[in-house]
């Protein structure tokens, strides 16, 4: 049996959404935040050595890391739905996208997160930097989305599941305007549109404002 252990506003939800378009059978174990420090409690801790979100358990396996799960569920049980085949025309731009949140965005986010809980000044190098950054990555999926419906196309892909927490919930943790960014905030509309978005955010994190504008 599938479990898929959940952390409040975190980067599980891609998977409780992905168990959710690939209509899987599972069992969602939802764990809060603590109020303290807004860090993840002992008992998810305890699920895997690093003691971060995602974990899931299938039978006697135990797996973490969001693309690594997401890969392995679409191969193991979703038939590759979602997945864009090696010999499609778009497999490897669906296998950059897929790889870009973690590769590129999440992580300058998360580097830009830690950066300010530092209060550095607004003309700090390593902050001037990050904030560059950041935009460029923003400004990727921008031009990348006003050409496409999708980031890896017209179809929707695991790609988009990868990607759209840093775009949602990781500004609770790094608030972000995107008025200047109209093709991610249609996009965004796009994905709240999507019934099995709605049920994984519905049952993930019930009653959280979902920032999609």
């Amino acid at each position: 049996m599938l479990t898929v252990h959940h952390l409040g506003k975190s980067q599980s939800e891609r998977i409780v959404w992905l168990c959710e378009e690939l209509e899987l059978p599972y069992t969602l174990k939802r764990y809060e935040r603590l109020a303290s420090n807004m860090l993840a409690p002992p008992e998810y801790k305890a699920l895997h050595p690093l003691g971060a979100a995602p974990v899931i358990n299938d039978g006697d396996l135990v797996l973490a890391e969001s693309a690594a799960i997401v890969e392995y569920l679409i191969n193991k049980h979703g038939g590759g739905k979602l997945a864009v085949p090696p010999d499609h025309p778009d497999y490897a731009t669906y296998l950059y996208w897929f790889h870009f949140s973690n590769g590129n965005l999440q992580s300058i986010m998360a580097r830009l997160m830690t950066l300010l809980r530092l209060n550095p000044a607004e003309d700090n190098g390593p902050r001037v930097a990050t904030e560059a950054r950041l935009a460029l990555a923003l400004g990727l999926v921008e031009q990348r989305l006003s050409k496409t419906d999708f980031l890896a196309g017209n179809d929707f892909t695991a790609a988009d599941i990868m990607t759209v927490f840093s775009l949602t919930t990781m500004r609770y943790f790094l608030p972000q305007d995107f008025s200047a960014y109209p093709s991610i905030l249609a996009y965004l509309q796009r994905i709240a549109a999507r019934p099995g978005y709605q049920r994984a955010m519905e049952k993930g994190d019930p009653g959280m404002p979902l920032l999609l504008t």
